[in-house]
């Protein structure tokens, strides 16, 4: 399944935009929700932090570090993010700049999961686009565990152990084939009700 895939997906390349904190706020965003809330509270950031981007396509940028740092928390509340969220953007917005001057994958790791709030989720998350890091796996996802042992042992849930036993062969690529299998569609059986969306806006 791995062989077909790399042939179907051959043109798709790893990005290494270099920019650690834009990508770490939609990580942060992205924890323990699921995307539709993320991608919600993502939009209501940008809409209210970002400057104007160059040009007239009407685009905004992504929002300042230091303007999130000094930000009280409980503004982000209409966002829909919660203070455990606010509070780790907030401390990682402090040290952005330090952030930025990572040397490769492996020190922003260290640096992120320093980091309270941040864990290896969330930093193989940032590393696999900002410095095209191919063997970041996100240990401690909620479907790619299950994904994994579905596709590659025919096993319906799996865990992180197991996820990273079966991937052990694609050293150097674990994270490859994990975004492979997405993008082939693969996943795994569900079983029981679908984690249901929540709004912090009210709280």
């Amino acid at each position: 399944v791995v062989a077909r895939l790399a042939k179907t997906f051959s043109g798709v390349r790893f990005p290494a935009t270099g920019q650690v904190f834009h990508r770490l706020l939609r990580a942060i965003l992205e924890q323990k929700v699921t995307g539709i809330e993320a991608h919600r509270a993502y939009r209501a950031i940008v809409k209210h932090f970002g400057e104007p981007a160059p040009g007239p396509a009407g685009l905004l940028l992504p929002p300042d570090p230091q303007a999130v740092a000094t930000t009280p928390y409980w503004v982000f509340h209409p966002f829909g993010v919660e203070q455990r969220r606010t509070q780790a953007l907030q401390r990682a917005a402090v040290v952005a700049a330090r952030l930025e001057q990572c040397a490769d994958s492996a020190e922003a790791t260290r640096r992120l999961t320093a980091i309270p709030g941040i864990g290896p989720w969330t930093a193989a998350e940032v590393v696999r686009t900002t410095y095209g890091d191919a063997d970041a796996v996100s240990v401690g996802d909620f479907h790619i565990p299950n994904t994994v042992a579905w596709a590659l042992a025919g096993e319906a849930r799996g865990t992180d152990a197991r996820m990273l036993e079966l991937l052990e062969p694609y050293a150097g690529h674990r994270g490859r084939v994990c975004d492979l299998l997405a993008a082939g569609g693969i996943s795994a059986p569900k079983f029981g009700p679908r984690m249901p969306i929540r709004s912090f806006a009210r709280f």
